[in-house]
């Protein structure tokens, strides 16, 4: 071999020899530390974040944004395995004392371990929508770690892998979380104000008006456009905050994002504001942005209809007002047992109108019968009902329409407040709703703060 080729030859050789050790160097640096150990350190470094906020921590921990609002918890934990927590969950603010782990797995994560607020969002006995029966509010009290952000811990939920951020609390955090569930209040609405309900979107340019409803117990809310040939709605799950509320996810308007809502007491609105002209509000309207013709199908020639409240199923819409839900609850008190059903009968074949009142429950259910006759207002698109005879049967309302057979009796006392809303002398609106998994309509009073939800059967 010739001298030179011998001699690029040990320079090739000698580079890969450093090359090698560069290698070699680095790889032992990387995993200088077992897995084990590096788990024990993500425990340690989580372990400390928890301790090191003065105040603890807080999160709003929206469980399922589809179809669910957000709740603020308060977290302080301590070095002896034990938290004091807080929650928006309900009028309940109280702090309450637990224990806390931080385990390992797949991944270290934090393990609320013994029951305190967290764990209403995950019982699921405690469900706040028909659709979610068995599932509760699809929450969880385990949560994987993630690292650190901006002073922000991050985790993701152990069962939906949802990311969820604790940011450190403050002292009036602590002290103003009962404002939150004043604030409650505010989103359902004052009885001292309209019923119906708008979401006014300010593009910049043009003005935009769509129906809106809240459901409470879901903390969710949905916005419909009734405009033609403008086809925009919106789903939010709604967070509360001492000065309105936050939203998730959020309003889009001309490509801004807007979440947060500040409440006006003075009007009842709660706006959020964008840039250059861009903004979103909830206000109040004093009748429906859109009055329909759906108060034919209950006129003669409308056909034989029947609508019904079904107990367990209709009564978690949102757009149940709370007026009619303090109605049941007031039944349920003064009978002793729920209301079962008010199923409305229209146009037998006998020619008869009556609601039929279904109160009981599985082993004894009486059935009470309310006969009226119809009136129309075509210009406001109304229906008055104009009450009858009382009857009370054990027999089932004829398949065919026809009223069943039975002795004349008093109104019940306990029906009387719920029923004097049906009748009212002013008349009610009655229209289709979006619902799902069935057709949907509402009963609303044109001048109460009544409305309930039917379906049709």
């Amino acid at each position: 071999m010739k001298i030179k080729n011998i001699f690029k030859f040990l320079i090739i050789a000698f580079l890969a020899t450093q090359l090698g050790a560069c290698d070699k160097n680095e790889a032992e640096q990387k995993f200088e530390k077992t897995p084990t150990e590096r788990i024990n350190a993500q425990k340690k470094e989580l372990n400390d974040v928890l301790l090191s906020s003065e105040f603890g921590w807080k999160a709003v921990y929206y469980t399922d944004n589809t179809q669910l609002g957000g709740f603020t918890h308060l977290f302080k934990f301590s070095a002896d395995g034990k938290v004091a927590m807080a929650s928006d969950f309900d009028s309940d603010t109280s702090i309450y004392n637990s224990d806390y782990s931080i385990e390992i797995g797949s991944t270290v994560s934090l393990l609320f371990s013994t029951k305190n607020r967290i764990h209403l969002l995950s019982d699921s006995n405690n469900s706040p929508t028909v659709g979610l029966k068995g599932r509760g509010y699809k929450g969880d009290f385990q949560f994987l770690y993630y690292g650190q952000e901006n002073g922000e811990i991050i985790f993701k939920t152990n069962r939906s892998f949802q990311e969820l951020r604790f940011i450190k609390a403050t002292a009036e955090d602590w002290t103003d979380l009962e404002l939150n569930t004043k604030m409650a209040q505010n989103v359902i609405g004052s009885d001292k104000r309209p019923l119906f309900r708008l979401l006014e979107i300010n593009d910049g340019t043009d003005i935009h008006k769509l129906d809106f409803n809240y459901a409470s117990k879901a903390r969710f809310a949905t916005a419909n456009s009734v405009e033609q040939g403008y086809g925009i709605s919106y789903n939010m799950g709604i967070a509360f905050t001492k000065t309105g509320i936050s939203v998730s996810p959020a309003v889009e308007v001309n490509n801004q994002q807007l979440t947060e809502f500040i409440y006006d007491d003075g009007t009842g609105d709660f706006t959020a504001t964008g840039t250059n002209g861009v903004s979103a509000t909830i206000k109040y309207s004093k009748k429906p942005l859109i009055l329909t013709d759906d108060y034919k199908l209950l006129l003669p020639g409308g056909g034989n209809n029947v609508y019904a409240y079904m107990h367990g199923f209709t009564e978690s819409e949102g757009p149940n007002s709370e007026l009619f839900l303090s109605l049941l609850g007031d039944i349920e008190k003064a009978s002793g047992v729920p209301l079962i059903r008010a199923q409305f009968w229209f146009n037998n074949i006998d020619g008869t109108n009556y609601i039929e009142y279904r109160s009981g429950d599985d082993q004894t259910e009486v059935r009470y019968y309310h006969f009226f006759t119809i009136k129309a207002d075509d210009v406001n698109k109304t229906v008055t009902f104009i009450p009858g005879v009382w009857k009370s049967s054990t027999a089932i309302a004829g398949e065919s329409g026809t009223a069943p057979e039975g002795p004349a009796i008093s109104r019940p006392s306990f029906l009387k407040a719920l029923d004097d809303e049906f009748m009212n002398p002013n008349g009610l609106y009655f229209a289709e709703i979006p619902t799902t998994g069935y057709r949907g309509y509402t009963f609303t009073s044109t001048t109460t703060h009544f409305r309930m939800v039917a379906s049709s059967l």
